[in-house]
């Protein structure tokens, strides 16, 4: 019985304790460009954290949140691709991106785009003040609704 105790024990009174240290949170960025040698000029914030959310909607988050569940994925592909750069990373970040920029449609350049970038953002407090760093810069995609020559 006392095994099954100990056993049971870190289960109802969690450690936090595996938190080494907190690290800055990388954020993505995308830009539409019109050509393969284009200077991203305009950075779009990918899947922005809600400003606000009502009591029911934090109820609803802790039985039913595929989409939060997603972005934590994407949390780890940014941190695997500022730890060591893989291409499997890269293209899962690129597959969200264009996906929901095909769902929505919401972006205003994305009818006369034709690539796409992405870049991760470090965002740490510093104090009172939140500082921003880019990390890394992916590599320019052609958007797979253009056809390019």
């Amino acid at each position: 019985m006392l095994f099954t105790l100990k056993l049971l024990l870190p289960a109802l009174l969690p450690s936090w304790r595996f938190f080494d240290f907190i690290a800055p949170s990388p954020r993505i960025q995308y830009a539409l460009l019109r050509a393969s040698d284009d200077t991203p000029e305009k950075w779009s914030e990918f899947r922005p954290r809600p400003q606000s959310l009502s009591f029911l909607q934090m109820l609803g988050h802790m039985f039913w949140n595929p989409g939060w569940n997603e972005s934590l994925f994407l949390v780890s592909c940014a941190e695997r691709l500022l730890e060591n750069p893989t291409a499997h990373s890269e293209d899962e970040i690129f597959k969200r991106i264009i996906s929901d920029l095909e769902k929505d449609n919401a972006d205003p350049d994305l009818k006369s785009a034709t690539h796409l970038q992405f870049r991760l953002l470090l965002v740490q407090r510093k104090n009172s003040e939140i500082e921003q760093a880019v990390a890394f810069e992916s590599r320019i995609r052609v958007l797979p609704s253009q056809d390019v020559s």
